[in-house]
């Protein structure tokens, strides 16, 4: 089992596992990994790894634990594909942002690291507005977030920074669904959009055919400099 964490729900009457990379020394900051539709398998544990060389501590919560404790899908293999698309329709997402919630308490709390930051990725790409919309996360980032169109009625309650990078040729979000982006979060001061031209959905996965290693790490220099900026 990968999950090395036990976090407790904001109600307190169940827990649920988390993958946490520890930094040497004191954390800088910590920041919460949010999973793709394929669970937190070895390209989120790999994401949080990189974090913690980089001296944060990370943790990536089982979003799914609901529907599908521990699970780990890997994008390349079609069946695989096909269940993490069924696990994505039957997700409760208001219940996963109460246990981002809940991981963000624990991180404060009981790991007793003050300033929390979250980055996701597709499905977690979205989640990462929703946080940044609905709890007091420090700072935020998502990465090819899917029908944030339809949440643009919670932008008002971004508080904190936020940053969405944004390929341009994304099978899963249209051409439309990036103009209205653009057109309601532009102006917002929180928020910064990065667009990444020619690209597709999952272009900064760690592991698989969805990886392009130049656009990634421009992301991920993006993202690096504004946890800098924001966590400290």
């Amino acid at each position: 089992m990968s999950l090395n964490e036990t976090i407790p729900t904001l109600e307190g009457d169940a827990t649920f596992g988390a993958y946490v990379a520890k930094p040497e020394g004191q954390p800088r900051a910590a920041i919460i990994v949010i999973q793709e539709i394929f669970g937190v398998n070895p390209g989120i544990r790999q994401k949080c790894d990189k974090l913690a060389a980089e001296g944060y501590l990370a943790v990536a919560p089982d979003l799914f634990w609901r529907i599908a404790p521990g699970i780990e899908l890997d994008p390349d293999v079609e069946p695989e594909f096909q269940r993490a698309l069924g696990l994505f329709g039957d997700f409760d997402q208001d219940a996963g942002i109460r246990d981002i919630e809940a991981t963000i308490h624990h991180i404060r709390r009981t790991l007793r690291v003050a300033k929390v930051g979250c980055v996701g990725y597709c499905l977690g790409g979205r989640l990462a507005y929703m946080t940044a919309a609905r709890t007091d996360i420090d700072a935020s980032v998502g990465y090819y977030g899917v029908g944030i169109d339809g949440l643009l009625h919670e932008k008002h309650a971004i508080a904190h920074p936020l940053m969405l990078h944004i390929p341009t040729e994304d099978g899963f979000v249209s051409r439309e669904t990036q103009a209205a982006m653009h057109e309601g979060l532009d102006d917002h001061p929180k928020v910064t959009l990065h667009d990444y031209e020619g690209l597709d959905h999952g272009f900064a996965t760690e592991h698989g055919k969805r990886r392009n290693e130049e656009a990634a790490n421009l992301a991920d220099g993006r993202t690096a400099a504004f946890f800098a900026e924001h966590l400290g």
